[in-house]
């Protein structure tokens, strides 16, 4: 059992004043005794400071660390987890929510299996139109001792709905976490859950034990606040692709398992072009009938 386990919960916020405290208190009201939220303010502006060093005042449970400058969102989201103590962790949005029973409910996957490294739960999302939505992932591959079928069940669901599984807000051994080179980039989250999927076995958990808000951006304004040059926003795709077959050329794999997984990275990378182009077609479309 690892009931003895700490775990931490990362929260990276910048500008969070007006939401976290019921971030804060879902995750304090979890069932697992050991744990310890980590807030990493990205030098906020408004009420964050005060707000964080009110809650941590009273709370033991509490570390917060403010950086006098803004590092960058993935800058801020990586050392939330660096500066954590626990040999789980698990990041939040600083306005999702977490069912009291989430940590603990993953925490016993792992104990049926040392070798899992991720567990994920299925996670409600409420769009902008304050519909709450949610599905169920039924998928097994990500569970396999195969690296490349892992992968290639990961870059599939890339292509499916967000709503079947979130790797990035699931809970991750420390290892993982923490140790897996990230770069700054669009797509960043997309290319670091296809990591994740090669490094090991998955476990999942089908209820809703986690909430979150979700919300439609145009991949230029998504650039705005990552960080990054304007002009990736048209070779997102492209980008993506060699990132990932960079990454296959890096990991241990057999020459078999290798080529399989730059099929894998290929058969995306087509898909993804074809819906691309399908949409600027539709939208070349609609402005030549307004001419």
């Amino acid at each position: 059992m690892l009931d003895s386990e700490l775990v931490s919960i990362a929260l990276p916020v910048r500008n969070g004043a007006d939401r976290l405290e019921g971030v804060v208190g879902s995750v304090l009201a979890q069932d697992h005794p050991h744990l310890e939220l980590v807030i990493s303010d990205n030098a906020s502006t408004d009420g964050t400071e005060e707000l964080c060093r009110d809650l941590a005042a009273g709370e033991p449970r509490i570390a917060y660390h403010r950086h006098p400058e803004n590092i960058g969102l993935l800058g801020n989201f990586r050392h939330a987890a660096q500066v954590s103590r626990g040999a789980f962790v698990r990041w939040i949005g600083d306005d999702d929510r977490l069912e009291p029973a989430c940590v603990s409910r993953a925490l016993a996957e792992f104990a049926k299996d040392e070798r899992i490294i991720l567990v994920t739960t299925e996670v409600a999302y409420t769009g902008p139109d304050g519909v709450t939505r949610s599905a169920a992932y039924e998928g097994t591959e990500l569970a396999g001792d195969d690296p490349v079928a892992r992968f290639a069940e990961m870059l599939r669901l890339l292509n499916e709905s967000h709503l079947l599984i979130d790797p990035l807000y699931g809970l991750l051994r420390r290892g993982p976490a923490t140790g897996i080179p990230r770069r700054n980039m669009l797509r960043e989250d997309e290319v670091f859950a296809a990591k994740l999927a090669l490094a090991g076995p998955w476990a999942h958990v089908p209820e809703v034990l986690a909430h979150r808000n979700w919300r439609l951006e145009r991949i230029s304004g998504v650039a705005r606040r990552l960080g990054v040059p304007s002009w990736q926003s048209r070779l997102a795709n492209t980008l993506q692709c060699r990132e990932l077959l960079a990454w296959v050329r890096e990991a241990e794999l057999t020459d078999d398992q290798r080529r399989r997984a730059r099929a894998a990275v290929l058969s995306m990378y087509v898909r993804r072009q074809r819906r691309t182009v399908a949409h600027r077609s539709r939208k070349l479309l609609s402005m030549a009938r307004l001419v």
